[in-house]
């Protein structure tokens, strides 16, 4: 016998079968299939968004440290000789006052300004040869000056022979200023202990008006030494402006005579001056020019003191003049008139000119001797226009 549940189960499903089939509705289902019937949802999805492409900075690279310039090691200096030696100092000995230009400093030299020169030595041991100064050149035939014209005075005194010195006349003496010319010299000297020559050359020149002088000295191969004067010409005479003096560094001197003082680019003070005061290069060339105009005046034991600046300091040079000789030159025999300096300090050179009076009282030989026998002497060699 069938049980009955399971036969109406049956049933029910083919009755539904049928009316699908059939296109009938079928009945409601019973409650435990549609608990079991399945329900399908559905949705869209968005795929999602690709990732975004990286940006690239640009970032600049930081600059690479650069290493310091290496300084180039200094060669050092080779050793010096015997054959070396010499001809340096040479050129240290003939300095500023051999050149021809008297005595050293009244005083030594300050710590500073030999410091300054030790260090210029380091720095440039040979010299260069130094161009002239950068004047026009000038030109004129011998000027006249009447120095009586002029009512300030002069610093320049002139003692008779036979008076005391520093009781000469201060009066104005006249001066005749010598023609442009280039004189040439040879030089033979001693300095240590070495004997040495050497060429030197005085360049001078004026238009009436305005002066400039250079003399230069030189050793081949080693270097030279300069001391320029450039100024005006005025009833007095020579009147600097500027004083240069120059070897492996230079030092000058400016003449400011409305203001009566020197000043000096060696650290040391100022000094006072008063009209008719010299440079080491122009004190010769006055000496020149007062001869020159009244000869007569100056007899053997004259003394004649003028004030003299060198690149450091100021101090009263006094000449004597000591009669006339024939000198045997390497231009011949010429006929000169000897002017001396002679120390009053213990470390003061002597000094020695000798002024032609067919070359207008130039100089035709100069001679420098140090205390301890060294010395430096310049002899005419050759006279031409600038």
């Amino acid at each position: 016998m069938i049980p009955r549940r399971p036969l109406l189960v049956v049933t029910a499903l083919v009755l539904a079968l049928h009316a699908l089939l059939l296109g009938v509705a079928a009945p409601t289902a019973p409650p435990f299939l549609a608990a079991t019937r399945p329900v399908f949802n559905t949705r869209t999805i968005a795929p999602p968004h690709p990732p975004a492409a990286p940006v690239a900075l640009a970032v600049p690279a930081a600059p690479a440290p650069q290493a310091p310039p290496r300084k180039k090691p200094r060669p050092a200096p080779p050793a010096a000789s015997p054959t070396t030696q010499a001809p340096t100092a040479a050129v240290d000995a003939v300095a500023a006052q051999e050149l021809s230009q008297g005595s050293d400093d009244p005083v030594p030299p300050t710590p500073d300004a030999q410091t300054a020169d030790h260090t210029a030595m380091e720095q440039d041991p040979v010299t260069p040869a130094l161009t002239p100064p950068p004047e026009p050149p000038l030109a004129a035939p011998l000027n006249e000056v009447d120095s009586t014209a002029s009512e300030r005075g002069s610093a320049i005194a002139i003692t008779p022979p036979g008076a005391a010195e520093g009781t000469g006349s201060a009066q104005p003496a006249p001066v005749r200023i010598p023609a442009p010319v280039r004189l040439g010299f040879e030089v033979a000297g001693q300095s240590k202990g070495f004997q040495y020559s050497a060429r030197a050359e005085l360049l001078w020149q004026h238009d009436g008006q305005q002066y400039q002088a250079r003399q230069e000295i030189s050793v081949l191969f080693l270097g030279s030494r300069s001391q320029t004067s450039v100024g005006e010409i005025s009833p007095l005479g020579l009147q600097p402006r500027r004083f240069g003096d120059r070897s492996r560094s230079e030092r000058a001197a400016h003449f400011d005579f409305a203001q009566g003082q020197v000043s000096f680019s060696a650290n040391t003070p100022s000094a006072a001056i008063s009209p008719g005061a010299q440079d080491r290069l122009s004190v010769f060339l006055q000496l020149s020019a007062m001869l020159s105009a009244a000869p007569q005046r100056y007899p053997v034991g004259t003394l004649v003191a003028i004030p003299t600046v060198s690149a450091r300091a100021a101090d009263l040079w006094t000449f004597t003049v000591e009669g006339e000789e024939t000198l045997d030159l390497p231009t011949g025999m010429v006929r000169a008139l000897q002017l001396q300096r002679l120390p009053r300090r213990d470390y003061d050179q002597k000094a020695q000119v000798w002024l032609a009076p067919e070359l207008d009282y130039l100089p035709v030989r100069i001679r420098i001797t140090q205390t301890n026998g060294d010395f430096a002497e310049l002899n005419l060699r050759s006279r031409e226009a600038p």
